[in-house]
């Protein structure tokens, strides 16, 4: 059943540059999400960049995130959502960069208990998508998470097995602060085989954040990318939902 909200398209207020003039490409809506987001060494998360991207940070600071979330309407424009291969779970490993003057997200890792999405987001989008065996359900008030990377190679396998749920009221991240620096982005960038850097325009209303709490007992999906993680808690938000569409890959400029 598709249940997108295209409501979504009506508000654009927001967005820190107008949505593209072509038309959009597809549909997504994101559920019960988590952004747990950890402060990183700059210095070494640079290193693990492509070429023609710089690290955007807040007050000098920069930020590794780690993204659980159920993804349901996938599904190309004028294209009904299908059982089986528009609704999946996927989590991604990302930060945050700068190109053109324009602020988005790189993402190491993205993976994804579809291996159809897998193949698509690898073969056209040029994304680093990863099949993954994940279970994702609401119980007890908590939302309990489980991934483990199948796949052999590099990077290595990944694990991540939590629970996580919303503490606080809905809230609008307020331009300045740090949860709109990591939530309110409206691109990502990535890298063809030719070594071209690519960018993938996305449009969604304002995050509606929760504060959240989260209990994380295996978490190695930050290992490929060189960065370790401090020895403390990461800043958590939830969002229940969110509908988004995505325009055709361009090259960066």
């Amino acid at each position: 059943m598709n249940d997108f909200n295209y409501a979504t398209l009506e508000r654009t207020e927001h967005r820190p540059w107008p949505m593209p003039e072509g038309p959009w490409l597809m549909t997504q809506t994101w559920r019960d999400l988590a952004f747990l987001h950890w402060p990183v060494d700059h210095t070494l998360l640079r290193t693990a960049l492509p070429a023609g991207l710089e690290m955007d940070v807040f007050e000098g600071q920069a930020w590794l995130g780690v993204v659980p979330f159920r993804m349901t309407n996938v599904a190309p424009r004028g294209v009904p959502a299908l059982p089986f291969v528009s609704a999946f779970p996927e989590l991604n490993v990302r930060t945050y960069v700068v190109a053109g003057g324009k602020p988005g997200v790189y993402f190491f890792s993205l993976d994804a208990g579809n291996p159809l999405a897998v193949g698509f987001a690898r073969s056209l989008l040029h994304l680093p998508y990863f099949s993954a065996v994940m279970s994702v359900e609401a119980r007890d008030g908590w939302i309990h998470y489980r991934s483990r990377r199948i796949e052999a190679g590099t990077p290595p396998a990944g694990e991540f097995d939590a629970r996580y749920r919303a503490t606080g009221p809905v809230f609008d991240a307020q331009p300045g602060t740090l949860d709109h620096f990591l939530t309110e982005r409206y691109r990502l960038y990535t890298v063809s085989p030719s070594n071209h850097l690519l960018h993938i325009d996305i449009h969604h209303q304002p995050w509606p954040l929760q504060e959240g709490d989260i209990v994380i007992d295996t978490n190695t999906m930050v290992e490929p990318t060189g960065v370790r993680l401090p020895d403390m808690a990461p800043r958590v938000l939830v969002a229940t939902r969110q509908d988004v569409v995505a325009w055709m890959e361009s090259k960066a400029g």
